[in-house]
């Protein structure tokens, strides 16, 4: 299931699914196969199925960035964001979480969110930089595994309202949604040099202590206010009249909202110290 996004939940392994992986009791003895245990085995490999196709976005992913389909690469890895995000949703909804699950999805996340931007940006703007180039991209790769393991290890403990840094899904999109926006292999060097300073500021915002909203306490049970409808229209018909610039002002303004909180909160804790 998606660590970035769900670990809500996640505790022992259930005994069911350690069963899928445990050797026969005595030679030539055979565990009673119940009912509850095949549709537990099945439920188990709904999640995982998403998981899968989440994994396979980001390697076709890497496989169009080799070959220089370059729009077709970004889209694949929006795709695995939503396989991401649905498959901690649907292990949460039929009980199916598991400690499995989870470290199986981390190691999908870093090839989707990782490996397949990193390359992604090498391949459409980083290559004529040679040597610097596959270096800043290796960056994204080391940052964002960093990020997935430091993000494992402080699930209970941070405040579920916030995420410690930019998390890899976000700053994987950004690289994505600028491809999206400019599908064609960049050649100015200003352009390519832009790119290169942005690939190191989202790997520095993804290993940082910047707290990032997680919008985990969003309750879309309340009752709204009647203004906010025209509003969620007017989201909708902006995203479907311009998609990629849309997605990329969302995937910006997300990245630099964990700073500008920061300069925020610095700012005001200044103004209360008696002079």
């Amino acid at each position: 299931m998606s660590r970035e996004t769900d670990r809500e939940g996640e505790g022992a392994e259930p005994l069911e699914d350690a069963l899928l992986f445990a050797p026969p009791e005595g030679p030539g003895s055979r565990a009673p196969i119940t009912a509850r245990s095949r549709l537990s085995r099945g439920v188990f490999i709904l999640p995982t199925l998403f998981t899968v196709g989440n994994l396979f976005c980001g390697y076709l992913s890497v496989w169009c960035s080799i070959r220089g389909t370059f729009e077709t690469a970004a889209v694949l890895i929006f795709v695995a964001a939503v396989l991401d995000l649905l498959d901690g949703r649907i292990a949460r909804l039929t009980n199916s979480a598991s400690r499995f699950g989870a470290e199986y999805d981390s190691l999908a996340d870093l090839v989707s969110f990782g490996v397949a931007p990193a390359v992604l940006a090498y391949s459409w703007g980083l290559a004529d930089f040679h040597r610097l180039g596959w270096m800043a991209s290796f960056l994204f790769v080391v940052c964002g595994s960093m990020r997935l393991a430091r993000f494992n290890i402080q699930t209970r403990v941070v405040d579920k309202k916030y995420f410690i840094g930019l998390p890899i899904p976000a700053a994987a999109a950004t690289i994505s949604a600028l491809v999206l926006a400019t599908p064609e292999r960049l050649v100015s060097q200003v352009w390519m040099t832009g790119l290169l300073v942005l690939t190191v500021i989202l790997s520095y915002l993804m290993i940082s202590t910047l707290r990032y909203r997680s919008f985990k306490d969003l309750d879309l049970r309340r009752q709204r206010r009647a203004w906010i409808l025209p509003v969620i229209a007017l989201v909708f018909a902006v995203v479907a009249y311009r998609p990629a610039a849309t997605l990329l002002a969302i995937a910006l303004v997300f990245a630099a909202s964990g700073p500008i909180a920061k300069i925020v909160s610095v700012a005001r804790d200044r103004r209360r110290r008696p002079a």
